[in-house]
């Protein structure tokens, strides 16, 4: 993985906790290495707790490449919060789609190993995020905006 694409991949991370620390929950990144989960979120009374994976592009915008885990690592607890940053004129959009684990697993595409390529992808589409929306409100925090 490249430097560039693993700074993406940090500020993703650190976005989404500003983001859930905004609407009053904990927000706790993980390591790196940390498998499923990148941050770890509670409630300021640690009576609901969440896993956050977060997945962020910087140049193609209609989907989130995923692991293969993605289909079967799923729970009510479990939550994907995929982030688009767009430079505008302006300045930067920042998009958060806050997905159940549960609709990853079940919208999820993937490809299949075929005689010209030996590898297998995975993705979650623009399409099917898009009703997720800053929908931070699946973390049950009662100050979410939606």
């Amino acid at each position: 993985m490249s430097i560039a694409k693993q700074l993406t991949g940090m500020r993703g991370v650190y976005l989404v906790a500003a983001e859930l620390s905004r609407i009053g929950l904990i927000a706790s990144p993980t390591s790196r290495s940390a498998i499923g989960a990148d941050i770890l979120v509670t409630d300021q009374d640690c009576l609901r707790t969440y896993s956050v994976q977060v997945k962020t592009n910087t140049s193609t915008f209609g989907f989130w490449l995923v692991g293969a885990k993605a289909r079967t690592m799923h729970a009510p607890s479990h939550v994907y919060v995929l982030v688009n940053l767009r430079k505008k004129k302006t300045g930067e959009l920042i998009e958060y789609y806050i997905v159940p684990s549960e609709v990853v697993a079940t919208k999820m595409v993937s490809s299949a190993i075929s005689r010209t390529s030996q590898f297998e992808w995975h993705q979650f589409n623009l399409a099917d995020a898009k009703p997720y929306l800053n929908k931070w409100a699946v973390f049950g925090a009662t100050n979410a905006a939606t």
